[in-house]
């Protein structure tokens, strides 16, 4: 099996916003952020078809701290809202074969492009990094 997510958690190698037990999240590849704070949310076991395949207690995990990521965005990146995207399924568009939940945080202007998916980019500035925010405010909980 070849899972880059798969390959980033067995590597400790992504940029991590918080790691849990059965599950991660981590900053997406640089220029491929929707949003300043966009964060990607995976169990660590993986599964082909997304939400068709994962066990439910991982995917427990995965949305709990799918949840925590989106409730830490307003406090930690200033953020007004919160889109939660994901693609499950070998036709649904999906990018890659492991469950994976994209929380994206929405701020004043950025407009009505985000469903079912972005095809735009926020032009918003942040005074900080965003995993480093969002993982700060993570360790508060």
């Amino acid at each position: 099996m070849d899972c880059v997510f798969c390959d980033l958690i067995a590597a400790d190698s992504a940029q991590w916003v918080a790691k849990d037990e059965a599950a991660v999240a981590f900053s997406p590849l640089p220029g491929s952020e929707i949003a300043p704070g966009h964060t990607l949310v995976v169990p660590r076991r993986h599964c082909d078809l997304g939400v068709l395949d994962v066990g439910p207690d991982d995917l427990i995990a995965t949305t709990e701290l799918v949840r925590r990521v989106a409730r830490a965005m307003p406090d930690a990146l200033g953020a007004t809202g919160v889109c939660v995207l994901n693609a499950s399924g070998p036709d649904s568009g999906r990018s890659i074969d492991h469950l994976h939940f994209h929380v994206v945080p929405r701020y004043p202007g950025d407009g009505d492009d985000t469903l079912p998916w972005p095809t735009g980019r926020s032009t918003h500035q942040l005074t900080g990094d965003p995993r480093t925010l969002l993982a700060a405010e993570l360790s508060k909980e």
